[in-house]
């Protein structure tokens, strides 16, 4: 649970970081370049193909799990507060446990879904605080990253449970960049050239938030249940809230500190050990 903590706690920063230092005209740009340098970074570290129906896999994984849900997350990212937009993946835990049933026959389990349910609160009070101005295209943009994610890592943990971890991952990164990289050409045109602080936050989105985080968050739906692994993604809220706090100048209104004491006591609720308890009660 601490390793997969790793990658919320990464994805939550990086509202900040592509919001602040990288231009908000280039969001395919933004995504290819998040995801084909840290896939092939860990192609070479990992040094295995894919073979046979994970050719198509890969392709397919990486253009839910990354291209286009990198893009939409750069869309939101320059539409909304970075508090506002993590918090709206707060949703994320219950939309991984609706797939988690339908498609790899997970039991829902009580305090679980109260957890999910507590965090949604949290969400609902942040976007309801009213400290900043919301654009409803970010919120779709957030939204519909959320959706897609959320199905993109249930389809991983049914079609990934025999394969290694690493090369997963950079199947996953390098196939979804090389999808996106001839949409970013048509649409967008040659590649924008950045500055020195754009380069770092690129390199920081790519190595941290991205070839690490992922191999983080993989290794937790391996080896935990969906909609664990999920409650454990609400801290990239937390994440966003107390960066978009403490380097963004954004303001922490009283609903927005309810709202994050909702999330983390909603983590606390859906954690194997309190899930243990009660079922040795009932």
């Amino acid at each position: 649970m601490l390793i997969t903590a790793i990658a919320p706690i990464a994805w939550g920063s990086n509202y900040y970081v592509m919001g602040s230092f990288l231009p908000a005209d280039a969001p395919l740009w933004g995504a290819v370049l998040r995801a084909l340098p840290a896939g092939l970074v860990l192609l070479l570290v990992a040094r295995k193909l894919p073979k046979g129906a994970w050719w198509w896999r890969a392709l397919v994984l990486g253009t839910i799990n990354m291209s286009a849900f990198f893009a939409l997350v750069y869309v939101a990212s320059q539409l909304l507060p970075s508090s506002i937009a993590s918090m709206i993946m707060a949703a994320s835990p219950i939309v991984m446990m609706v797939f988690a049933v339908s498609m790899l026959g997970e039991r829902l389990r009580l305090l679980p879904v109260i957890g999910a349910a507590t965090g949604l609160l949290g969400v609902v009070l942040m976007l309801a605080s009213g400290t900043s101005t919301i654009d409803w295209r970010g919120v779709l943009a957030s939204v519909a990253a959320m959706a897609l994610a959320s199905f993109g890592f249930v389809l991983v943990k049914r079609w990934g449970s025999t394969v290694e971890i690493l090369p997963l991952t950079a199947w996953q990164l390098a196939g979804g960049g090389l999808v996106l990289l001839p949409v970013a050409l048509v649409i967008e045109g040659p590649m924008p050239s950045y500055d020195v602080p754009a380069i770092a936050a690129l390199a920081y989105v790519g190595l941290v938030s991205t070839a690490l985080a992922y191999l983080a968050w993989f290794s937790g739906l391996k080896h935990l249940t969906a909609g664990t692994t999920g409650l454990i993604g609400l801290l990239n809220p937390v994440t966003g809230v107390v960066l978009g706090t403490l380097l963004a100048g954004e303001t922490l209104g009283w609903q927005q500190g309810a709202g994050m004491g909702l999330v983390l006591f909603g983590i606390l609720l859906g954690q194997p050990i309190l899930r243990r308890r009660a079922d040795l009660l009932v």
